[in-house]
């Protein structure tokens, strides 16, 4: 069972977009799942680190979460300050496509913020024709 704790947010995932898809759920329901498949995603997922090494190389560690480094001093903050610094944007987006593993994790976090951006949009219309 702890190798398959690791992997809820892949589990949460589909349970989203089966949701959408069914129109199952209402938009609270719909954004907390999106919240949460955003936060497994950007901050718990097992990926690739990819941060940047001395010889302009990507680091192969293993890292939780796309904005998060692997368990290097340098690398632990230097993926999500990264995100921050418009000149250093390529380089993260070099990262972000690195092998299949972070391009699914990658699309499933963009998906993820998406819908949360489309339910509360929902709550928001449902609220004011009410």
């Amino acid at each position: 069972m702890k190798g398959l704790g690791r992997y809820w947010g892949y589990l949460a995932f589909i349970i989203l977009i089966t949701a959408w898809w069914t129109h199952a759920a209402g938009p609270v329901v719909l954004l907390v799942l999106s919240l949460l498949v955003t936060a497994f995603f950007l901050f718990q997922a097992p990926v690739w680190c990819c941060a940047i090494n001395r010889d302009r190389s990507l680091c192969r560690n293993n890292s939780s979460g796309l904005l998060l480094g692997c368990s290097k001093r340098q690398h632990k903050w230097q993926k999500l300050r990264m995100t921050v610094v418009p000149h250093t944007w390529r380089q993260v987006n070099r990262g972000l496509w690195a092998s299949p593993r972070e391009g699914l994790t990658t699309l499933g976090a963009l998906v993820a913020m998406i819908s949360a951006l489309a339910a509360t949009a929902m709550s928001v219309a449902g609220q004011v024709s009410s």
